[in-house]
């Protein structure tokens, strides 16, 4: 039985290719992909957030159409936070991403006034319709929460790929082009507790009748 020639070429390349994913080769790409699907669970949740938000103020400006300034700022921070969007490219750009977790930080910060005024209008606050639109606007927030906290993760093991042995072998080599992702960071906002104050406003003391001359 006669071999041919090729056939041991073939088992040290066989061989090359297995001792290289053996060694991480794939590990960078992999992990890249893992951050990328992760992104596109971040971009799901808010752009349900924002789909919310039209009715969720139709809504509030049915009941408390005096609370034009804060139905305002909503309307245009979600604007804001749709024009400002992240794609592959941007998580390797801290300027771009910061860009846009801050659109989307103000559309949180100004919901969440929106959501206290509703407080002082009991009509509102039983509408059906503005308790589903609360509940759901509540759900997507924890979805948020959860897949950021998931892409923050994908993004740690992935830039943790990229400086440790032997992934940083294959970072300065094959795959030079790969950067390290952005995570996001807590608001400032996130720090401390908002304080909500529920109660009407004081009313403005009496003045005493002018003395008589």
């Amino acid at each position: 039985m006669r071999i041919s020639r090729t056939f041991p070429k073939l088992l040290v390349a066989m061989g090359l290719v297995l001792g290289l994913a053996g060694c991480g080769v794939n590990a960078i790409p992999s992990k890249d992909e893992t951050v990328k699907a992760r992104l596109g669970d971040v971009q799901a949740a808010y752009q349900r957030r924002s789909d919310l938000i039209p009715n969720l103020v139709a809504t509030v400006q049915g009941y408390a159409a005096q609370e034009k300034t804060v139905l305002t700022q909503v309307t245009e921070a979600r604007a804001q936070a749709t024009h400002v969007s992240i794609d592959a490219s941007t998580v390797t750009d801290p300027a771009a991403f910061q860009k846009f977790q801050q659109a989307q930080d103000q559309l949180s910060g100004v919901l969440g006034r929106l959501l206290s005024i509703t407080e002082n209008y009991p009509d509102l606050k039983s509408n059906q319709n503005f308790l589903a639109l609360q509940s759901q606007l509540e759900g997507t927030e924890n979805r948020i929460e959860i897949a950021r906290r998931d892409y923050n993760a994908a993004v740690q093991d992935y830039n943790t790929e990229l400086r440790t042995f032997p992934g940083v072998i294959w970072a300065s080599t094959i795959y030079k082009s790969q950067k390290p992702a952005v995570q996001f960071a807590a608001s400032a906002a996130a720090q401390s507790a908002p304080v909500v104050n529920f109660n009407p406003p004081a009313a403005p003391a009496a003045q005493p009748p002018p003395a008589q001359p």
